[in-house]
């Protein structure tokens, strides 16, 4: 429990630094929007390209751990839009800051506690597992910002034309290609985006901070509470049940699980930011499930480790 714990305090030390510097003035308004385009647009694809350039998958079981991956995320798709058109509609930018909280997950504090409970292992694994699940998460996320987007423009040309311009899913294609053709990152490249990319976690989270308005928090518990079900409750009982089927077992299984658990991740808000998305709703989604994480990531890890 003390290594989630310690996994989970730095991420929300920054996000109440990013609020008290927001809320203290320290920096001019528009140099937090600088921010936010700075890291969405140069240090994401930064991190991902230089993360994926070089990691191998001979020997991994990566069929089984993408069809857990895929069931997993593709069980928490069809309740969010369910949801959406049966149950309890919102607003189409609130609905994407919803999806966004129910599908994505937070890459560092996953790759923190896999590491810590798997040791080099584990951290290996987990790094093949984000690299599926950023690619696919991605997609799932700006087709969602295609389809459901207030913009007048839709249809299969819109959505095209946001998927091949997000900078993120170009970094992770460029990632696997650098990997699976062999070429990794040449020269002092590697150093070079390992540099660029480390600012990305706390510039992201200094950014979801600084957009935080607790008074609004209130105002967005539908949106949390259901979106925070699907995340802690739903996407680690599917995953449960596919490694059973799958057959997965040992670091691979035990690090899909610990994938599943975790709270959406920062780049969402930037992402709502950058297409139109409700940045309130997703600033507050991101805050409360990563203070839930506390209570709840505990009690699921040690379930499965169990």
């Amino acid at each position: 429990m003390s290594v989630i714990a310690t996994a989970l305090a730095p991420v929300l030390a920054l996000i109440l630094l990013g609020f008290i510097l927001r809320q203290s003035r320290f920096l001019p308004e528009e140099a937090w929007a600088g921010m936010e385009k700075l890291t969405y647009f140069i240090l994401l694809p930064a991190l991902l390209v230089g993360t994926l350039g070089n990691q191998k998958i001979t020997g991994v079981p990566w069929p089984a751990m993408l069809l857990v991956i895929v069931l997993t995320l593709g069980s928490a798709v069809a309740l969010l839009i369910a949801w959406q058109r049966f149950g309890a509609p919102a607003s189409n930018p609130t609905f994407t800051s919803i999806f966004q909280g129910g599908v994505r997950f937070n890459t560092y504090i996953a790759l923190a506690v896999a590491q810590a409970f798997f040791g080099s292992a584990g951290l290996a694994m987990g790094a093949v597992a984000a690299g599926f699940m950023i690619v696919l998460i991605n997609l799932l996320c700006v087709s969602a910002f295609s389809l459901w987007s207030d913009a007048p423009s839709k249809g299969l040309g819109a959505l095209a034309r946001d998927i091949v311009g997000n900078p993120l899913i170009a970094a992770c294609c460029l990632g696997w290609l650098l990997s699976v053709s062999g070429v990794g990152l040449p020269g002092i490249s590697g150093s070079i985006l390992e540099i660029v990319g480390r600012a990305a976690l706390p510039f992201g989270l200094l950014a979801v901070g600084a957009a935080l308005r607790p008074r609004a928090l209130r105002g967005h518990v539908h949106p949390m509470l259901f979106a925070s079900t699907v995340q802690f409750v739903l996407k680690p009982a599917v995953a449960a049940l596919s490694v059973s089927i799958s057959g997965l077992s040992g670091i691979p299984a035990g690090v899909l699980m610990i994938f599943f658990a975790t709270p959406t991740a920062p780049s969402a808000y930037i992402l709502a930011r950058q297409l139109g998305g409700d940045t309130e709703t997703m600033a507050s989604i991101i805050t409360f499930q990563t203070i839930a994480a506390f209570i709840v990531m505990p009690v699921i890890v040690l379930l499965v480790l169990d």
